[in-house]
Formats: C-alpha cells, sequence, structure tokens
C-alpha cells in the first residue's frame, strides 16, 4: 500500500516580540539600544506520523495543542523548523472556513473565486456550478452578498467547492462540525466516498462521536506535542479520560 504522507520529527516555532504593540520607531530605537527582546514559541515539537492510502487521521487535542499548526505545515503553507514532510499526491485542505471569499460578492461570485484559488478552472467551475449549489443547499442565496449568509451556510459552500474533485489528500480543519446534523451527515458520506476512493484523509474535530465514527488512526497532541499516534478507538478512549480527570 501506497505511503501518501509521511511527517517526520517535525517541530514548528513562532518568534514572539511586541513589535505590534509599539509600532516601527519605538522598534528602532530599541533595536539599536539592544533592549529589543524576541522569544521562540514551540507550537508544534517533535511530531511524526504516517498516512496510507485510504487511511483517515483524526487529530485530537485541547485547544492551543497545535493541530491547526500542524496541518499547515502538512499543506506546505509554512515551513517546519525541523523535521521533514514528504507529500505523494494533491493536497486539497479546507482549513479556514472564511478565508478566500469576499463579504459583499455574491454567492455564485464567491463559488467561481474561491474555486479559482483551489485551481479550478472556469471551465470546470461552469460544469460543476449547479452541483455546488445542489450540495451546499443554497440555490436561493445565489445571488445574495456572501456576508448575509449564516456561519453554518459559508461552511457549506466552502466544504461543497472544496469537495468538488477526487484529491489524493484531503485535509479538513472543523468544517464537519459546522452546520445543522442533516448537512453533517451529507459531509461525512461524501468524505466517506472520497476515502472509499483511496484517498488519505486528515480530520481536525473535537467531536470524539465524529473521529470515532470516521478515523481509523488518531493523533493526540497536548500543547504542541505528540501524546499518542495510533488505532482510533484506544487513544479516543485514552483522551476522554484524560478530558474527564
Amino acid at each position: 500500500m501506497k505511503t501518501m504522507l509521511k511527517v517526520d520529527h517535525v517541530s514548528i516555532s513562532y518568534k514572539i516580540g511586541d513589535f505590534k504593540d509599539i509600532g516601527l520607531k519605538e522598534w528602532t530605537m530599541r533595536h539599536l539600544k539592544n533592549q529589543y527582546h524576541v522569544e521562540t514559541f514551540m507550537a508544534v515539537e517533535d511530531v511524526s506520523f504516517e498516512l496510507m492510502e485510504g487511511d483517515m487521521l483524526g487529530i485530537i487535542g485541547t485547544n492551543g495543542a497545535g493541530k491547526s499548526t500542524l496541518l499547515k505545515a502538512v499543506t506546505g503553507v509554512m515551513e517546519p523548523r525541523g523535521g521533514h514532510i514528504e507529500r505523494n499526491g494533491s493536497i486539497s485542505a479546507l482549513l479556514e472556513l472564511g478565508s478566500g471569499f469576499d463579504g459583499d460578492l455574491t454567492v455564485k461570485e464567491n463559488a467561481y473565486l474561491r474555486g479559482a484559488m483551489l485551481g479550478y478552472t472556469k471551465d470546470f467551475m461552469d460544469e460543476t456550478y449547479e452541483q455546488i449549489l445542489d450540495f451546499s443547499e443554497l440555490r436561493e442565496f445565489a445571488e445574495r452578498p456572501f456576508k448575509q449568509l449564516s456561519t453554518g451556510m459559508q461552511s457549506r459552500l466552502a466544504f461543497a467547492i472544496a469537495s468538488l474533485v477526487q484529491p489524493e489528500i484531503l485535509i479538513l480543519d472543523e468544517v464537519l462540525s459546522v452546520g445543522d446534523g442533516a448537512f453533517q451527515e451529507k459531509s461525512a458520506k461524501k468524505m466517506r466516498e472520497i476515502i472509499d476512493g483511496g484517498a488519505a484523509t486528515i480530520l481536525v474535530s473535537h467531536s470524539l462521536a465524529q473521529i470515532r465514527e470516521l478515523c481509523n488512526k488518531v493523533l493526540w497532541l497536548h500543547r504542541g506535542r505528540q501524546v499518542e499516534f495510533g488505532e482510533a478507538e484506544a487513544i479516543c478512549d485514552n483522551y476522554e479520560s484524560f478530558l474527564a480527570g
């Protein structure tokens, strides 16, 4: 079975300073006087896992665990400070539901805009636009400004566009937990179709029930460090015990 994604001892850090608070002039003065100090914050430290064709990985952990930061490195948005990431397939990622949309444009205009950002051609969007409307259940809102949609409706449009193609690696950050129960079930069904097609999938979710239902592997992060990686059921049990304790 083909290895789709390999994350090998990856670490990601941020520089923390007060530049944003003090402004350029004050920063320059402090820098010249050697009074400006920068600290390093390790958002992710020494994380390793491997996904094969058909694997679905759930990433769990409390807020601040480093889940979203790790996903940004996997997709190539960020470069890790240490370690290596090997990707063996096309990646489709849905990390931030609001990104890539313009609130003043219509739903239709935003669909084409988001599609272009994901690399879809205009011809492809012309062919699939009706499918997007049907899946997102937004046909009656097609000509309305995007800012008039609820968060759940916005997430439905974003998911419908991201799941149009059959990616080899699909990454979703907290997108299946937004919207009503019926749409969550529809999204889960679409996810299963993508997985059955052989894709390796990563899902970040605070819903352990969702992780148990969809994922065969789980990565548990805590304060940037890897606690466990392996079979989903046992790690979910351990994580529930940790939360209860």
